[in-house]
């Protein structure tokens, strides 16, 4: 999940987020939506410590940075209206998923419920300790509610394992003042080709974008996820080395070579600073960018823009995503617990209002579709963008952009990508060996077949 800003997005606020929610029937909702118990994956009947409803009385929610406090806010409308005690636990990123993972092999001491990133969904179902949802789901009838690409990778042939929180849909942010300055127009950016000229009536000493060395897979797998591709197929073979992902890496070659691109680290300093200072004027990125810039960056407040990703030819698909994630119940958490956890989980991320509330407050952009049909948020005119209503940009991204699943093997994906990819930065392969030899990698580190 990439949600890196404790900053506000815009001025839709929190009390007029929750204004009418009764009337919307919201209080109503959280307390019957799917807390039935089941024989396959319901709870228990109530555990000592449950409430009137059957539920406990107080469970543990672990999630990550800003993630974390966006829950705090939903926990605290929740008590509210529901009663029970939601103790929501910070964490680092990297730390809660090293504890989590710890907690969830041992078949004990895991939270009741846990944020689960969408890059991490295939390898930690597969290990069999995530509660399968499905019956819950259908009973409570929601999962048409989501954007329908939020969802690969939380199933697999069995069911659905959690629920989409945020994602990622994708633009190109830019810096207004930078293009002005120069004469590059937005509006005629369609294709990368589009990119690359206008990028090229900048000085020397401003590039058009970011080549990041250290996320080089990250840019190749929101371009093969705009295409329509997989990194494998159905059949389990390595989907890697194809005409998609080649012409991905001449446009990622061409940038570098025509020195449009700036190879620098993602994140670092040198990053931050280029940015601020406008000798890099777009950032390929996603929604979640946003509330980073505002927090990093709060000089260029006002001088930023945004536009769909070009299209690699006239014409084609200008919509992706990057990064996501869920919340899910380990299947360990039986009983109270159990309904406790889904009940929670339903009210945070199943309803418009809080929703609404935790991208508001922390920029973390809605898997739940249905929220995008409220024009007050998504119609707003927002002084980050002088001006410019992102929010629909965004959410017309994110209502088409295509499903891509992650797999066990995601990682060595990564790795391979970043290594053969830099080498050819390099000039130590051209781009068709860089992405043939990331396949064969691949293949041989995962023993799988080549498609």
């Amino acid at each position: 999940m990439d949600t890196m800003s404790n900053d506000h997005t815009g001025g839709y606020n929190r009390r007029r987020l929750l204004q009418g929610s009764a009337a919307l029937g919201l209080a109503a909702f959280a307390g019957c939506v799917g807390t039935e118990p089941d024989d396959d994956n319901g709870a228990d009947d109530a555990d000592d410590g449950a409430d009137a409803d059957g539920m406990a009385d107080e469970i543990d929610v672990w999630g990550w940075d800003i993630a974390a406090r966006a829950m705090m806010l939903t926990a605290e409308e929740y008590e509210a209206e529901h009663g029970g005690t939601i103790n929501v636990e910070e964490f680092g990123r990297e730390a809660m998923k090293e504890d989590l993972r710890s907690r969830l092999t041992a078949g004990s001491g895991a939270p009741d419920v846990a944020m689960l990133e969408m890059i991490d969904g295939p390898a930690e179902i597969d290990t069999g300790a995530i509660l399968e949802i499905s019956d819950r789901l259908d009973e409570a009838g929601i999962e048409d509610d989501f954007v329908e690409g939020a969802w690969a990778s939380l199933t697999d042939d069995d069911g659905a394992y959690a629920i989409p929180w945020d994602i990622g849909p994708t633009a190109v942010y830019y810096r207004r003042d930078v293009y002005d300055e120069h004469g590059l127009e937005a509006d005629a950016i369609e294709t990368w080709d589009d990119f690359i000229e206008e990028g090229q009536k900048l000085p020397d000493d401003v590039y058009m974008t970011e080549i990041p060395e250290n996320d080089l897979d990250g840019v190749w797998r929101y371009q093969f996820r705009q295409l329509g591709n997989r990194p494998f197929t159905e059949d389990g073979e390595v989907n890697i080395y194809n005409d998609d992902s080649i012409q991905i890496a001449e446009t990622i070659k061409r940038l570098y070579d025509e020195d449009v691109g700036r190879l620098i680290e993602g994140w670092s300093p040198a990053w931050f600073d280029a940015y601020g200072a406008g000798d890099i004027a777009s950032l390929p990125s996603a929604a979640w960018m946003e509330g980073t810039l505002r927090d990093e960056l709060p000089e260029t407040d006002g001088l930023w823009g945004v536009y769909r990703i070009p299209a690699h030819e006239e014409g084609g698909p200008r919509a992706s995503n990057w990064g996501g994630s869920s919340l899910m119940i380990p299947s360990q958490i039986d009983g109270a617990e159990r309904d406790r956890a889904w009940d929670f989980i339903t009210w945070t991320l199943a309803t418009d209002e809080m929703q609404l509330l935790m991208y508001d407050e922390y920029g973390l952009f809605p898997a739940l579709e249905t929220t995008y049909e409220n024009e007050e948020v998504f119609d707003e005119e927002l002084d980050f963008y002088d001006g410019q209503p992102a929010r629909r940009l965004f959410a017309d991204v994110a209502e088409e952009m295509p499903e891509y699943e992650y797999s066990v093997n995601t990682p060595e994906v990564s790795d391979a990508i970043n290594n053969h990819f830099f080498a050819m930065l390099r000039d130590d392969l051209d781009p068709e060996e860089a992405v043939e030899n990331a396949a064969e990698e691949v293949a041989d580190r995962t023993d799988r077949e080549l498609a």
